[in-house]
């Protein structure tokens, strides 16, 4: 992966993190966030790993759709006038 493409990947996986909420949560110290992390990993690698991935992905996806449909409908929606 070149340096540009890397550097691309982590921004948008720490969006990713301050999207979900763990950043306020955590109230954005890097040790609970890690701490946190690495839990995930380690549910990830357990025996019922797969089932926890296939809900995080499901979950993940309900998110980013639900995401899209409020941005389309507030393209849609007329501006307020102040």
């Amino acid at each position: 992966m070149e340096r540009r493409e890397r550097t691309r990947h982590l921004i948008e996986l720490g969006g990713l993190v301050q999207k979900s909420g763990l950043v306020e949560l955590a109230s954005d110290d890097r040790a609970t966030l890690y701490g946190a992390m690495l839990d995930l990993a380690g549910r990830a690698g357990d025996d019922d790993g797969a089932t926890a991935l296939a809900l995080w992905k499901r979950r993940g996806k309900r998110a980013f759709d639900a995401e899209a449909a409020d941005a389309a409908l507030s393209a849609d929606a007329p501006a307020k006038e102040d």
